[in-house]
């Protein structure tokens, strides 16, 4: 079984990233990171309350709300835990949504959160990172953070809308991001309708 780290970070779109861990977690055990926004957001956005008063009470929660085992929860400020270092193996390590804040403490190499050292351990290991960036516009700072970030390897994916395959509602679109941020990290999925040609 792979196994991965998994942040949500406080931006908009914590739905997302809910699909692709959902999906993720049917073949890989997920050590999972949200940070102390995302909370908020994500139970004003989709009505998913995980927020508790210690991490093993919101582990419990989110591992009721996945029905797996293989799902450990690291509360973003845990610096001591096993994430935080190299000697962890991991397969890689998603981060969706992204937040610019986020995104530029990765840029910089600037560590406050478990979030960003996790993402630094990554890099520094040449293991795979992907970011899904959350915001519209970029501004010309947010641009030439992703392009640092892409020049070193790692896969910027922001959440675009395509719509060849004609969704018929937002969880459709919600499946599309999921699949293609899958895809990007090249790991096999059925959860959207692939371009077949015309």
């Amino acid at each position: 079984m792979k196994s991965y780290v998994f942040a949500i970070t406080g931006a908009s779109g914590a739905i997302i990233g809910v699909r692709v861990l959902r999906e993720l977690l049917k073949h890989s055990e997920v050590h999972l990171i949200i940070s102390r926004q995302s909370f908020f957001i994500m139970k004003d956005e989709s009505g998913i309350d995980w927020n508790d008063k210690s991490p093993k009470d919101i582990e419990r929660k989110i591992r009721k709300y996945f029905g797996r085992k293989n799902l450990y929860f690291w509360h973003d400020s845990e610096m001591t835990a096993p994430v935080a270092s190299g000697s962890f193996r991991t397969d890689g390590m998603f981060i969706v949504p992204c937040s610019m804040k986020t995104l530029a403490g990765i840029a910089s190499g600037y560590s406050v959160s478990l979030v960003e050292r996790a993402a630094d351990v990554t890099l520094k290991e040449a293991r795979p990172l992907l970011l899904s960036p959350r915001e519209m516009p970029f501004s010309a700072v947010h641009l030439e953070n992703m392009l640092k970030l892409s020049r070193l390897g790692v896969r910027i994916v922001p959440p675009v809308a395509a719509f060849y395959h004609k969704p018929k509602d937002l969880n459709e679109l919600v499946d599309f991001f999921a699949g293609k941020i899958l895809d990007a990290m090249g790991i096999e999925h059925e959860i959207f309708n692939r371009w077949r040609g015309i």
